[in-house]
């Protein structure tokens, strides 16, 4: 879009040692109490402990190439509201109820029918719950402290690439002490706060499905480019 403002994307975010190897008994524990008590988001106990989708947030699932491209198209617009990722996956963490307007979205849009790996996790859905990034802050009060990853896209980290071999990560983490709604992505969010002025808080969700789904088709244009090349298929005269 043009005069969009760019914005740097932050590294992924993670855990120091302790944390990584506790993703079970009392690291683990203390993990979910932290969503439950400084989020008030709901979780399910396990290894590692999951989060409950579709009470206070939905997620958008998109291949992570495609998120990161997104996430820089939005620039400004893209700071507000939380991102992880995972297994080469990132999950856009938007309002409670947007995955039952995404089919109609996509169709409104005219993305319909072309088979985008764009998905929704709605009610009844479960989330790794990446460990809590705390940044030394009261509110992660006896939690280990996280610290930025040195990865960036395309970067080996302790999970692999950007998380893709390991636990989730998150690549912008919720912030405690803050009404977890205020920052996700909706239909009606056009116009909002943030703590930039008004009308630059997150991006209505229109936005950013039409975002997701246009960096979706470009890479998948450009896998399919590059595949046609090494079959000599961008070549209608090389026969003749």
């Amino acid at each position: 879009m043009a005069g969009t403002r760019s914005a740097a994307l932050p590294s992924p975010r993670r855990p120091d040692a302790s944390a990584r190897e506790g993703g079970e008994g009392r690291h683990g524990d203390r993990t979910r109490l932290w969503y439950e008590n400084v989020l008030g988001w709901p979780t399910v106990p396990g290894v590692p402990p999951r989060l409950v989708v579709g009470v206070r947030f939905d997620v958008l699932d998109v291949p992570a190439e495609a998120g990161h491209a997104a996430l820089e198209r939005l620039g400004g617009a893209a700071t507000g509201f939380p991102v992880a990722l995972q297994r080469g996956r990132m999950r856009l963490l938007v309002a409670a109820g947007g995955a039952d307007e995404l089919p109609g979205l996509l169709e409104w849009l005219e993305w319909g029918g072309l088979g985008l790996d764009l998905w929704a996790l709605g009610e009844g859905c479960r989330m790794d719950a990446p460990a809590p990034w705390t940044g030394g802050t009261a509110a992660g009060a006896g939690l280990p402290r996280g610290r930025p990853d040195a990865g960036r896209p395309g970067e080996e980290g302790p999970h692999g690439r950007d998380g893709s071999q390991g636990a989730a990560v998150w690549l912008r983490p919720p912030e405690p002490g803050r009404e977890a709604e205020t920052s996700l992505p909706t239909l009606s969010a056009m116009g909002t706060k943030s703590p930039r002025g008004d009308g630059d808080g997150p991006p209505d969700l229109v936005r950013l499905v039409n975002t997701l789904a246009t960096q979706i088709h470009r890479v998948r244009l450009r896998r399919s480019g590059a595949g046609a090349a090494v079959h000599g298929l961008d070549q209608p005269f090389a026969f003749s």
